[in-house]
């Protein structure tokens, strides 16, 4: 019998929902590159449910203990006393997400002796330490894709709602307030700016993709280059580094993962070589930005706007500096558990525990370490040290 532990944000502070804005969500069945979306034996839930959260159990609770197996779940990550780190000796199996994770560090990781696989419920696998499960043969994977769109959407409205100075028009009305010229003194329109994204994967791609009709022009960094043909369909224009990017856009979106060659990588010099009064979107990783250096630049005005929905630590602490800087469009992490995004995300991680539970290889997409190695998704977009 293996432990499974399953780490989830919290209820609704009202309790759990018992009925949906809406009845349903859309059935997707493939990506844009043609991958199919998650492929399981059944599913224990109806999409469009809260399942992200502890109520919820990513709808795993029947398919787990049917396979004999225990599941605890939970919202207490953090600290000594916490139920995570209770149980982590005992662990075969952390099942994380992005928005609420649980920090597998170098230290919990080689205090779980039984730990053989960590799965990060959504996209992103930063909050293992990839090192630690290089070394000690812990498999590392995700749901490559699941809710890729779900940021794309989020990055292109969080880019209008700063460049058209939204936010604050709204709170104008919910005051009671209609002082138009106050709305309008920091909003301007979006077409033809130059907007660059630093990564180019699937949801920089994509964020390129669905900006494309908004008669921009657009840049991207990364990497790996685009072919030349998906270069001349988004009429996007390549820079061999972020430095040479930045220096021309008027809006700059983060889409890369965070590993040491990211981290800190907006910082007062990268941001002192941005245009005066751009924009700066990240729903990335909060580290790949530095915390004061963003504050800092929108005291002064060289940035006129930045949003995201990632900080560090997650969640944030109360006196964060990002919850009261001028300018800001912040939300929590939310950009990629959409109750839509929930329906896939949920179900790819019973394909891999099902494929895991069965001896089957787990798709080379949803690999980030595997025998003790960087692999398939992971080999392509992170780094480990000195390797």
């Amino acid at each position: 019998m293996a432990t499974i532990i399953c780490v989830l944000y919290d209820d609704p502070e009202d309790g759990y929902p018992t009925s949906y804005a809406r009845g349903e969500v859309p059935t997707i069945e493939r990506y844009h590159s043609g991958m199919t979306t998650p492929t399981t034996e059944r599913i224990d839930f109806t999409p469009g449910e809260l399942l992200g959260s502890v109520s919820g159990e990513l709808g795993l609770r029947k398919f787990v203990e049917e396979r004999g197996h225990r599941l605890v779940v939970t919202s207490d990550k953090e600290g000594p006393d916490s139920v995570l780190e209770r149980e982590l000796p005992e662990a075969e199996i952390v099942i994380s997400q992005p928005f609420w994770p649980a920090y597998l560090t170098a230290e919990r990781i080689a205090k779980a002796p039984n730990l053989k696989l960590a799965v990060t419920a959504g996209i992103g696998s930063d909050h293992v330490d990839i090192d630690a499960a290089i070394e000690h043969d812990v498999t590392v994977a995700e749901v490559t894709y699941s809710n890729s769109i779900s940021v794309s959407e989020h990055v292109v409205m969080m880019i209008l709602a700063l460049v058209r100075n939204y936010i604050p028009s709204y709170q104008t009305v919910v005051e009671g307030g209609w002082n138009i010229a106050d709305c309008v003194s920091r909003a301007y329109d979006l077409e033809g700016m130059q907007v660059g994204t630093v990564g180019a994967g699937r949801i920089g791609s994509a964020v390129l993709r669905r900006l494309k009709p908004f008669e921009v022009g657009l840049h991207y960094t990364d990497r790996h280059a685009l072919t030349d043909e998906v270069e001349k369909e988004l009429g996007v224009t390549f820079h061999a580094d972020v430095e040479e990017m930045v220096g021309v856009c008027d809006v700059v979106t983060i889409n890369a993962p965070l590993h040491p060659e990211t981290e800190s990588l907006f910082d007062d010099q990268l941001i002192g070589k941005m245009k005066y009064g751009a924009y700066l979107v990240n729903t990335a990783r909060g580290k790949i930005c530095s915390r004061d250096a963003v504050v800092r630049a929108l005291e002064s005005g060289q940035l006129a706007g930045y949003a995201g929905d990632v900080w560090f630590p997650q969640p944030a602490p109360e006196d964060h500096p990002w919850r009261t800087m001028p300018h800001h469009g912040m939300t929590p992490h939310t950009s990629g558990t959409t109750l839509s995004a929930q329906a896939r995300y949920a179900a790819g991680v019973r394909e891999i525990l099902e494929c895991w539970f069965d001896g089957r290889p787990i798709r080379e997409d949803y690999l980030i370490v595997q025998a003790g190695a960087l692999a398939g998704a992971g080999a392509h977009a992170y780094s480990a040290k000195g390797r």
